[in-house]
């Protein structure tokens, strides 16, 4: 009878324990899919897209992209973001190009106890970092970003927004004014599972009329899971783009894991 009554009694326990992670993981899904989330983070970001320019060629960036979140106040957080693209360029029919892009910082200020709609805003600069003229723009730039989202239920639905402009550089390179916009769309499902939606749409307000725009549409899902005590964000996406210049890419995959350090 004891030894049923401790089969039991560990049972009921490991099932608790379960319950606990589950919920931890469903946590952490939320907090991974918000840009303003109090929490430091590392995502890899792997975009590979097809079927770039007249010779059909791949073009791959992987984005590393820590984000560090500072407490200003009580009411009041720090959210940074810097992107440091590690690019390989096709260039021609056979050629091509291998290092570090321009490097991306956001600034966003964000309530420390947001309501129903979480926000973000602040400043947004590229450094002109590129280690080969053909994967940057040689150009400093800035302009304002935008956060927008809600959580209702097992959802996250928000909106990222910047626009930025060349102030300094090398005066031979074309000016920069340029917009992203990425939507964001995920349904947390059990056990850490989520479907996601986040294609990031681009506008090159200097290009020819016809060439402006980059305008991706598709998803994917993703999974929260551990590897001994670390969090973990795996996720992949597939797009095509519906609308792109002529020598765009077709379509695009994005693979990106995402190590996570809750408080």
């Amino acid at each position: 009878m004891k030894k049923i009554n401790l089969i039991f009694t560990l049972l009921l326990f490991l099932s608790f324990v379960g319950l606990l992670f589950a919920q931890d993981k469903d946590d952490l899904a939320k907090k991974s899919q918000n840009p303003v989330s109090n929490m430091i983070s590392v995502p890899f970001q792997n975009n590979t897209s097809f079927n770039v320019g007249p010779y059909n060629r791949t073009q791959n960036v992987l984005n590393i992209q820590p984000v560090w979140p500072f407490s200003l106040s009580p009411s009041l957080n720090l959210i940074t973001r810097t992107i440091i693209p590690i690019i390989s360029q096709p260039i021609g029919e056979s050629d091509s190009k291998f290092g570090l892009g321009d490097i991306n910082f956001t600034a966003f200020f964000s309530p420390a106890d947001p309501g129903k709609v979480i926000w973000g805003i602040g400043p947004t600069i590229n450094f002109p970092t590129a280690s080969n003229a053909v994967l940057g723009k040689e150009k400093w730039s800035v302009g304002p970003g935008l956060v927008l989202l809600t959580m209702p239920g097992k959802w996250v639905i928000g909106l990222l927004a910047n626009n930025v402009w060349s102030f300094a550089g090398k005066e031979e390179r074309s000016d920069v004014n340029q917009m992203l916009l990425q939507y964001f769309i995920n349904y947390n499902l059990a056990d850490g599972w989520y479907l996601s939606s986040g294609p990031i749409i681009t506008a090159n307000w200097k290009a020819e009329s016809g060439q402006q725009w980059v305008v991706p549409f598709g998803g994917g899902f993703g999974k929260i899971f551990k590897i001994g005590s670390q969090p973990l964000n795996a996720q992949v996406q597939a797009f095509a783009n519906v609308v792109k210049p002529d020598n765009g890419a077709d379509w695009s995959l994005r693979l990106q894991l995402q190590l996570l350090f809750p408080k």
